[in-house]
């Protein structure tokens, strides 16, 4: 028999006779895949959500598979599905906006088990989307990645598409010859499982090299057989986290302006190598100047900025090495609104470790979002996507079998 945890109902109740497939056949489908992680993924799904939104207001979300989750409500649900809920406001329950969660042992306990627990898995990602799509024009459906993952437990990104009878839109990173390979390898995955992908998004492409990509990685898709639906351009703001995320990453601890300062952009860092008369030169808002404790002469120059300039001269000060400055400059700062945190690493290695830091849109970036909005609405053919849906497709469509294994 397989783990309890497996036979409980996205909405709290139990239910013997299993879903083999959802039963919404109007809902129109869009799941979004991706070649690689970090490619746009979830931000290619915040703007289309958004445009889509702006046409009609029956629009919905779900990402089938969650593999970085909260626990929302004592259950374990994905942080995309979360953001979500914040950002618009969906008015479904949560959990049927992320039905299945992976947890470190989820693996295993599937290969104990594949028989008996995929049935079940085919169930509960079943009844989600029937709930997440009632009565809704559209949904996007958000992947897990490219299109093989999860091919592990039976659910591949290419085949939970072809159970909820969706049509893929694959996101890539710019260039040319590298996303047109992934690209046509993801294609070669959905085509196996009989989905239709009715085109690519580049994304973070740089802005000098919007037409050449526009042109060139056009023509390479075409010959794919792969229409090129938008090319959006880097922006830096996007990857960039605020301080709050910062002194999580770095297991830092925060000595003032928290409240002022956990939601500041950090689009810069400098490390506090110069003389104290020269650090006026590195100030600026989005700038986070890290340097160790005790560099009194640094604290101090900032401290004079913040008076000369305004506190928002710089938008944040990581004091290195877990060295307090003097008590006397620790008192003057608590007297300002700048932000500081204090971290156990040294300078260059905390430096490092911010440079290597994952970004992810959370709830509270409030001023990512309109940005990711306009990166769809400006950059994406948004009427060439719905018109890969016929009128009468859902209306007249059967059901179909469930999907094979990938």
């Amino acid at each position: 028999m397989p783990d309890k945890a497996y036979t409980d109902s996205p909405f709290g109740q139990e239910n013997p006779d299993l879903q083999s497939a959802p039963l919404n056949d109007t809902t129109r489908r869009i799941f979004v895949a991706a070649t690689r992680m970090n490619d746009g993924k979830t931000t290619t799904c915040l703007g289309l959500f958004s445009a889509l939104r702006a046409i009609t207001p029956k629009v919905g979300f779900i990402k089938p598979i969650g593999q970085r989750f909260v626990d929302v409500e004592g259950e374990k649900i994905d942080e995309d599905s979360v953001l979500f809920r914040s950002v618009f406001n969906t008015e479904v329950p949560i959990q049927a906006m992320s039905p299945v969660a992976i947890d470190p042992t989820f693996t295993r306990r599937y290969l104990d088990d594949p028989d008996g627990i995929h049935p079940i898995l085919i169930d509960k990602i079943s009844r989600a989307f029937d709930r997440a799509a009632y009565l809704k024009d559209y949904i996007i459906i958000e992947g897990s990645g490219h299109a093989g993952v999860g091919s592990v437990f039976d659910l591949s990104n290419a085949s939970v598409a072809k159970l909820l009878g969706a049509k893929v839109i694959i996101v890539a990173k710019g260039g040319i010859g590298r996303p047109v390979d992934e690209i046509a390898l993801n294609k070669a995955l959905f085509d196996k499982a009989g989905v239709e992908v009715i085109g690519a998004i580049l994304n973070k492409v740089l802005p000098d090299k919007m037409d050449l990509v526009i042109e060139q990685t056009g023509k390479g898709l075409a010959r794919l057989g792969v229409p090129l639906l938008g090319v959006m351009p880097i922006q830096n703001r996007l990857s960039a986290p605020n301080l709050s995320q910062i002194a999580e990453e770095i297991d830092g601890r925060w000595l003032n302006g928290r409240a002022n300062g956990e939601h500041e952009r950090i689009l810069n860092f400098e490390i506090g190598a110069m003389t104290a008369k020269n650090v006026v030169d590195y100030l600026k808002p989005g700038t986070l100047l890290i340097t160790p404790g005790d560099r009194d002469d640094i604290i101090f120059g900032v401290l004079a900025a913040a008076k000369t300039m305004g506190q928002n001269a710089v938008s944040g000060l990581l004091l290195t090495n877990n060295i307090l400055p003097h008590p006397k400059l620790l008192e003057l700062l608590h007297q300002t609104n700048i932000p500081v945190v204090i971290s156990a690493r040294e300078s260059y290695a905390t430096a490092s470790k911010i440079n290597r830091m994952t970004v992810k849109t959370q709830p509270q970036d409030t001023d990512k979002i309109p940005i990711i909005q306009d990166l769809i609405q400006q950059n994406v053919d948004l009427k060439r996507i719905m018109n890969a849906f016929s009128p009468a497709e859902f209306t007249e469509r059967k059901r179909k079998a469930p999907p094979t294994k990938l």
